[in-house]
């Protein structure tokens, strides 16, 4: 996996999080902003007018919220689903063996390359991080201000992660990998987990009913837009998430303060700290490192380990115990 972590890093973001799209344009500089289904008023780029952005396709537009119901449930697999296709999602404890499909595919499909299957391992990771972090699956442990993934907490686990976790703990250079991210190219194989084709191959035979030819070429154009849009949203993400000095101690964008119900960084950071954050992200990896464990029970495709890189789980794991 590390000769394709940027594979890696793509699928456990755009290979799961199809809605990677603009909201609205704005209306006085002609800028995509906004994501994906959230209800956008006026520019946050000049406070004026937006319109509603569509994506075209032949003779059909696709709003926003129609991407999203049309791909999340397919992207995300055990939850997500819009109300008529609530059938189709994959129980959690049947993940492992659709995943073990997946990956024998990838090659017998597509193969024998290992780009593919970082970038399906990467999405592994999103589902399953996302499952508990929303509390779809348990298994994770944490409250900070009003539970685990609300409006209210994002800012904290978002700039927490950024910051203390990413940059002081594990010298992660975020601008490189966001950059890496948006380089991957598409990858065919999502379109065969997210079940959109021709139903074919192991992950056919298990589960034949529910797959969607007929919006193959939407798909692809999707895709394309999440990397053209996510290139412009590296950027502004890079610069809300930046701290600024002060005399009190590093402070973060007013906006995200305010979301967070109008804590300062030094106290998101006594927050998260008294919350056990960093076990409750151990809780994750380490669900992630059973799955790997199981799917590769169920297929030889995992027969390779990975080249971890520094630091290594045992130090995390001393580091990251609940407290």
């Amino acid at each position: 996996m590390g000769r394709h972590l940027p594979s890696y890093l793509c699928g456990a973001y755009l290979g799961a999080d199809v809605g990677t799209v603009p909201a609205v344009t704005c209306v006085d500089t002609g800028a995509l902003v906004g994501y994906g289904a959230e209800r956008v008023t006026r520019s946050p780029l000049t406070g004026g007018a937006v319109n509603p952005w569509k994506l075209e396709l032949g003779k059909v537009a696709y709003t926003p919220l129609d991407i999203h119901n049309l791909f999340y449930g397919r992207a995300h697999v055990a939850f997500g689903w819009a109300d008529k296709d609530g059938p189709l999602a994959i129980p959690w404890t049947k993940l492992p063996a659709y995943f073990a499909s997946v990956l024998r595919d990838a090659r017998a499909l597509h193969g024998p390359g290992e780009r593919q299957l970082a970038y399906a391992l990467g999405w592994m990771t999103h589902v399953v991080g996302d499952g508990l972090i929303k509390s779809i699956a348990p298994g994770m442990d944490l409250h900070m201000l009003d539970g685990k993934y609300t409006p209210a907490n994002r800012p904290i686990q978002d700039l927490v992660s950024f910051h203390e976790i990413g940059i002081k703990e594990l010298k992660l250079d975020w601008p490189a990998l966001l950059r890496d991210v948006v380089e991957c190219p598409i990858e065919p194989l999502q379109m065969h987990y997210m079940r959109v084709g021709a139903t074919r191959g192991a992950l056919g035979k298990m589960h034949p009913i529910g797959w969607a030819p007929r919006h193959e070429a939407l798909l692809l154009e999707v895709m394309a837009v999440n990397r053209r849009y996510q290139r412009i949203r590296n950027s502004r993400i890079l610069k809300q998430l930046e701290l600024r000095p002060t005399p009190d101690g590093p402070q973060c964008d007013p906006v995200l303060s305010q979301r967070a119900k109008g804590l300062t960084y030094p106290e998101m950071v006594v927050l998260a700290d008294k919350a056990n954050f960093r076990h409750a992200l151990w809780q994750i990896a380490e669900a992630i490192a059973d799955l790997f464990a199981e799917v590769g029970q169920l297929t030889n495709e995992l027969d390779k380990q990975p080249n971890l890189t520094r630091p290594a789980w045992p130090t995390l794991t001393r580091r990251w115990k609940k407290k």
